[in-house]
């Protein structure tokens, strides 16, 4: 049996996401082995984002710095402007390098079921940074969920008043993927999307 401390320090990690209790466990038990080194580094590193984690005003990211390091970049193309749902699609996103615009982070997406409304969302903002001019291209990076895509279809409606080109992500089939694993979902979706060969 472990201490109480070290106890709440596993419980505490085992309601991160990924982590269950087993591999909190083992999470513990590799710090305390490496108490020395690894506790001081990840204790300062934790009091520190904690310090000074901000919410980007221009995009909605999360940052150290005020704006966020992707608005800040002036090599960022700012005529192209991705909305996603959090701030975790954005990360996944930019993680892959593929889009070199600024982002635009809704704080969510409209559930009926959820309570969630439009003046729930970061959407306002957005038609403030659409309408100021500047943007040619909005990229709606919604979810393939029901609520993902009711959430694309309300942004369309609302920035179809706007000159700006709205494209949306492409759906369907996975790289890899083989027909017998996926969900109706996709597979419809990939069907809807097919286009010609050649």
């Amino acid at each position: 049996m472990a201490s109480q401390e070290i106890e709440a320090l596993a419980n505490a990690l085992a309601r991160l996401p990924g982590l269950g209790p087993r591999s909190a466990r083992r999470a513990v038990l590799w710090l305390i082995k490496r108490r020395e080194t690894a506790f001081a580094g990840l204790v300062d590193a934790l009091a520190s984002v904690r310090e000074h984690l901000e919410e980007c005003p221009l995009c909605g990211n999360v940052d150290t710095t005020n704006p966020c390091a992707i608005c800040a970049d002036p090599r960022r193309d700012g005529r192209a402007l991705c909305v996603v749902e959090d701030v975790a699609d954005l990360w996944a996103l930019d993680r892959a390098r593929l889009f070199t615009g600024r982002y635009h982070v809704l704080g969510g997406r409209l559930s009926a079921l959820e309570g969630v409304r439009p003046e729930d969302l970061n959407i306002a903002s957005l038609l403030d940074r659409v309408a100021a001019g500047g943007i040619d291209e909005v990229v709606l990076a919604m979810n393939a969920t029901l609520e993902g895509q009711t959430t694309a279809h309300y942004l369309a409606e609302r920035l179809e008043a706007y000159p700006v080109r709205l494209t949306q992500l492409a759906h369907g089939l996975p790289v890899g993927g083989e027909l017998d694993y996926l969900d109706e979902g996709t597979l419809a979706q990939a069907l809807r999307a097919r286009r010609p060969v050649g």
